[in-house]
């Protein structure tokens, strides 16, 4: 008995030795050249067993070879295995050296009765499994097996053990899940488009925004799909750079040329009636006179001659404004300001001075007046919102503003029965455009229009005198005023590429602490205004030592 179990396990041995050697060598091709390109799995990692050719032993010829079975190599879960090729390998088999190569503790469920005694104490058949995969894992080699013969791997979470058993038809598919990394994007953006993925009722998403990431409730076909979805919209968010220069020239020239003869002819004021030596008083003051020097005119109202109580007439002198200049003022105002921006996002970019406004609240007799103060930005302001199209264009938005005070204006407001006054404030003088363009990429975007021309003429003449040939320029003036303002905003937008980033070396985050902080470290007794005693001890705190050489 012990010589034919000897014989039998060296049968056994043999045969399973020669079906090894035999699936090692690949499936023959049409193409000989392809055939020796394969990377073939060595014997020691290849899931291969023993052909079902060989014939079944006794039951102590089975623990003999069970007993002295090579122990073969793990591949690991995670490992990507060149090439898997079997042919005609039991299905049991099959599965027990995959989930070996995965690293995986299973069992059979006693439903799979593959190669068990049946009622007729014959070996159910099972059976044969063929195949030849490239460039995957274990793990996933296991996972389409049983999937392609109805069954399924269900692990039990307390004794992380594997059961193999058959799929219930009727029975939906189990929810997997699965925690997914963000790189860029924000989960709040990715979850709308994987909740309109999944199918299954059951599935649901969770973004947790803190670590970026996402947890997927599905089943493994949505995982598949919904994974390979993320890793599309999960791409860094590519920026623009833009550089803007707004240039602003104002050009003011004026001329006045000729003789006004309006401080004569225009504001005469006379004056009748005693005691006009100093001239006639203000209307609206008693006491001010309005001139010392007037011309006066001595009449006798009484009739008993010229006297010094007799009545006066006063008027205003002779005056003329004679005028030949001309004045030119120009300014130019340039800034170029620049900023980086992610795409579809949008940039400001102010140069401003908050100028304030003062509201007046009048007073009534059952509220007491106020007032209350708000401020205004005044100056350069631009907003770009930029978007990058699929071949470099750079789609833009753009709204430049120029705004400057003008000048005062003076109203007369009448509040209530009795109430009111003439009030003051500035006008603000606002160039604003809005626009939306397509520009390429490192190319310039000019926009103009913006022009203001204010030409403003006066004349000033006396009748008839004016209108004489050659004479009449005495008694004519003429002005010119011109005021024109321009403004021009050019725009590049630059889509910025990885190699236009460039690291800066620095060692702050590695600098020691300081050991002492004393502000007066460096400070004598002839430059503070304490003691040599009182500084010597604050030294002395600090770790130092006062040097009262100084």
């Amino acid at each position: 008995m012990k010589y034919s179990i000897r014989i039998l396990t060296l049968v056994g041995l043999l045969g399973g030795a020669l079906a090894v050697s035999a699936q090692e060598t690949p499936p023959p091709a049409d193409n000989p050249a392809s055939v020796a390109d394969e990377t073939i799995m060595p014997v020691e990692d290849a899931p291969l067993l023993a052909a079902a050719d060989a014939a079944p032993p006794s039951d102590g010829a089975a623990q003999a070879v069970a007993s002295e079975e090579p122990a073969l190599s793990v591949a690991g879960s995670g490992t990507i295995i060149p090439l898997i090729v079997m042919d005609d390998v039991p299905l049991t088999d099959a599965i027990k050296n995959l989930a070996r190569q995965a690293e995986l503790n299973y069992m059979l469920d006693p439903k799979v009765n593959f190669g068990q005694p049946g009622p007729d104490g014959r070996p159910v058949p099972q059976p044969m499994v063929s195949l030849r995969w490239e460039n995957i894992t274990a793990e996933q080699a296991l996972f389409a097996l049983l999937h392609n013969y109805d069954l399924q791997l269900v692990e039990d979470p307390k004794s992380k053990i594997s059961r193999v058993t058959p799929k219930d038809p009727a029975a939906p598919d189990p929810l997997v899940t699965q925690i997914v990394q963000l790189k860029y994007a924000s989960p709040s953006n990715i979850l709308a488009a994987v909740q309109g993925t999944l199918s299954d009722k059951r599935s649901k998403v969770v973004a947790d925004v803190r670590t970026s990431q996402l947890v997927l409730v599905a089943t493994e076909k949505e995982l598949v799909a919904v994974t390979s979805m993320i890793e599309q919209l999960d791409t860094p968010t590519r920026q623009v750079l833009i550089e803007a220069r707004l240039l602003e020239t104002s050009m003011n020239p004026s001329t006045k040329k000729g003789i006004d003869w309006s401080g004569t002819l225009e504001g005469q004021n006379i004056a009748w009636g005693n005691n006009m030596q100093n001239g006639p008083v203000d209307s609206e003051s008693t006491r001010a006179p309005l001139a010392t020097s007037w011309p006066k005119l001595i009449m006798d109202m009484t009739g008993s001659g010229v006297g010094a109580h007799t009545a006066f007439l006063n008027a205003d002198g002779v005056s003329a404004v004679v005028s030949f200049l001309n004045k030119y003022a120009e300014a130019k105002v340039i800034s170029t300001p620049r900023t980086v921006t992610l795409d579809n996002e949008p940039a400001r970019i102010e140069v401003t001075t908050a100028s304030p406004i003062i509201n007046i609240t009048p007073g009534t007799v059952q509220v007491a007046g106020g007032s209350s103060i708000e401020y205004t930005n005044v100056g350069i302001i631009l907003n770009v919102t930029p978007r990058i199209s699929a071949n470099d264009f750079v789609n833009l938005k753009v709204e430049p503003e120029v705004s400057r005070i003008g000048e005062t204006v003076r109203r007369q407001v009448s509040v209530g029965t009795g109430q009111g006054g003439v009030y003051e404030a500035d006008k603000y003088d606002i160039r604003r455009i809005q626009t939306r363009v397509m520009i390429p990429s490192g190319n310039t975007l000019v926009l103009g229009g913006l022009v203001q021309d204010d030409v403003q003429k006066g004349s000033t003449k006396v009748p008839l005198l004016g209108d004489i040939p050659v004479l009449g320029g005495l008694f004519r003036a003429d002005s010119k005023t011109r005021r024109q303002n321009n403004l021009m905003v050019f725009i590049t937008p630059t889509i910025i590429q990885d190699e236009d980033f460039q690291p800066t070396k620095t060692d702050f985050l590695k600098t020691a602490v300081p050991s002492s902080d004393n502000v007066e470290e460096d400070w004598s007794a002839w430059d503070s205004g304490k003691s040599a005693k009182a500084m010597k001890a604050d030294q002395a705190a600090a770790g130092g030592t006062f040097d009262e050489s100084h």
